[in-house]
């Protein structure tokens, strides 16, 4: 069953308040405001019976952390998500912030060869240093197949429908989203981080639960509230989406990528207008 996300409170830590001072025009205002929050996450994985291997370490927003490293390793290709038997925080005893630290157990040993020959490292805006080439995303997925087409005025409604459901967003305006829509423009679920690549792999990873897709990304739209860069493409073509649309523009790699693997890619979607960067027979 897909199961959809429900408004509320967000995550511990999730958003702050903090005293600011507001200038406003000739006048000064000590008052609270609300910010994003923003801590390290180190990511580990283990097989049965192995030590964790440290992967990586991301800025991110806390909130969801399991989601984002199991999403993490998944569009990374370092596993295919069925091996994932579940994570668990880093050690209450020895950390001040246990969910700095998520581990995400397998089923199977975890390579660790593979974290060695990628060296990531990872910051909140420009996400993984060191991104695979097209050719090695090649050889790990193909082109997506034909599939479910959206039409214009569901493509066109997306922004609207986003923005409504972004919370923290209403609380501190700084933060990027990603959603998985149908193609008749029903809200599957969203997530958000003050790093639009971690809200991507929030994203997966919140499609698979122990190794079990709650939905099937072939039938689905990711849209997102920023650019749309390789990166983000490259994420979508892991987790099988075959349409992805942003707010904002897409780079030259991204459209590349796109038209390579038959995802459609849709810039600029706003108002009553988007731009059709690759493969528009998915739209009509």
């Amino acid at each position: 069953m897909v199961q959809r996300v429900e408004r509320g409170a967000p995550p511990i830590r999730h958003v702050t308040t903090r005293s600011i001072v507001a200038v406003r025009g000739s006048s000064l205002e000590v008052r609270a405001d609300r910010v994003v929050g923003e801590a390290p996450l180190e990511i580990r994985a283990a097989g049965p019976d192995q030590d964790p291997v440290a992967v990586a370490v991301t800025m991110r927003t806390p909130g969801h952390e399991d989601e984002l490293a199991v999403g993490f390793l998944r569009t990374e290709g370092l596993i295919d998500g069925s091996e994932v038997v579940g994570t668990e925080v880093g050690d209450p005893i020895a950390l001040n912030q246990p969910d700095d630290t998520v581990i995400v157990r397998l089923s199977r040993p975890f390579d660790d060869s593979a974290v060695a020959e990628r060296h990531f490292v990872a910051t909140a805006s420009c996400g993984i240093c060191g991104k695979a080439s097209i050719d090695e995303v090649a050889l790990r997925c193909g082109p997506l197949p034909p599939g479910p087409v959206v039409s214009r005025s569901v493509l066109i409604a997306l922004p609207e429908l986003l923005r409504a459901a972004q919370r923290a967003f209403d609380e501190t305006g700084g933060l990027h989203a990603a959603a998985l829509f149908s193609p008749t423009g029903e809200l599957i679920a969203i997530r958000e981080d003050v790093g639009r690549h971690n809200a991507v792999d929030k994203l997966v990873g919140w499609t698979l639960d122990k190794g079990v897709s709650r939905v099937d990304p072939a039938h689905h739209v990711l849209f997102l509230s920023g650019r749309a860069g390789y990166e983000l493409v490259q994420k979508a073509i892991m987790l099988g989406v075959p349409i992805v649309a942003s707010v904002s523009a897409p780079s030259s790699l991204a459209i590349e990528l796109a038209e390579r693997f038959n995802v459609a890619l849709v810039g600029f979607v706003r108002g009553q207008r988007a731009n059709v960067y690759a493969h528009a027979w998915r739209i009509h």
